[in-house]
């Protein structure tokens, strides 16, 4: 994002953010992990990083991080930069420049971003790195291959609804029994039924896994809108398809979704275009391009 679009957002938001008051300032800062998204890997593990640091007690590196997740567009990235400036941790205080973050993320829909006021009269500015120079966090963080934190996919099955949080409990008890890790099983649910146990597609795909009828027998599903019997029959399938592929992701993923035929004729990800979304969110959820072998539970 360019810095003048940031600064026409800036403008806009201000106005808005004026209007609601100094309260919000004196608000603690949240200490969570970013949310589980799937936003582009290097942006996600960029703002990984920096709240690693951020726990580390390193508060100059963690904004070196969100700032070049913010120069990417990152509005995760803007809120915990703003912060930063907020508080005077890792940067020099300076209430403008995070009037104008916040401002800027609130204004693309960052909730948090609107709760945190700062009591001073509108202005514009971006820190330097938003505007000069190479993030200098982004080729050490982009680079990773590591799958996504454990305590990221952790926050994200605490906040889910109390029947989902069960299935996603109950998926990450069974995953490890097949040696599969629970975080892209976990993907994998969520990208094919969003743990609705009784999603039926119309290619009559059924449950948390979405087993068609033959891949439901071949590996003795008897009952596919049962939780437990699809998400074993569902990880069976996966542990095949990664051994059969030898740990890539993309390519058991492209094979979960259209069948490993497909991926032998064409010799990788097919071109369908859904197939190819479903491979983009499901390593954009797990991050890395590799499976992490686990043990049996």
């Amino acid at each position: 994002m360019s810095a003048a679009r940031l600064a026409h957002l800036a403008r806009v938001a201000l106005f808005s953010l004026a209007a609601l008051g100094a309260g919000g300032a004196s608000a603690a800062l949240p200490d969570e992990a970013p949310a589980w998204s799937d936003e582009p890997p290097a942006l996600a593990r960029l703002l990984e990083s920096g709240f690693k640091a951020e726990n580390l007690r390193q508060p100059g590196v963690a904004a070196a991080h969100y700032c070049a997740a913010a120069r990417d567009g990152s509005v995760e990235g803007q809120y915990r930069l703003g912060r930063l400036y907020l508080m005077g941790q890792g940067v020099a205080r300076d209430n403008q420049i995070a009037t104008t973050l916040l401002s800027i993320a609130a204004q693309r829909g960052h909730e948090k971003a609107r709760s945190l006021v700062v009591p001073m009269a509108a202005g514009e500015s971006l820190p330097d790195c938003l505007v000069t120079g190479t993030p200098p966090a982004l080729l050490a963080a982009a680079a990773s291959e590591e799958a996504v934190p454990q305590e990221v996919v952790d926050r994200f099955v605490k906040a889910l609804p109390a029947d989902k949080r069960r299935l996603a409990q109950l998926v990450q008890k069974l995953a490890p029994r097949f040696q599969v890790d629970p975080r892209l099983a976990l993907a994998i649910v969520r990208t094919e039924s969003n743990f609705d146990p009784s999603a039926r597609s119309p290619k009559n795909a059924l449950g948390l896994m979405q087993l068609i009828p033959d891949t439901a027998e071949r590996f003795g599903v008897r009952d596919a809108l049962d939780p437990e019997q699809n998400v074993r029959g569902g990880l069976a399938y996966l542990r095949w398809l990664l051994s059969q592929f030898k740990g890539d992701v993309a390519l058991a993923a492209a094979a979960y979704n259209a069948g490993e035929g497909n991926v032998m004729r064409y010799k990788g990800v097919p071109p369908f275009a859904e197939t190819q979304e479903y491979v983009r969110r499901i390593l954009a959820f797990y991050r890395a391009p590799r499976h992490t072998e686990t043990l049996r539970g």
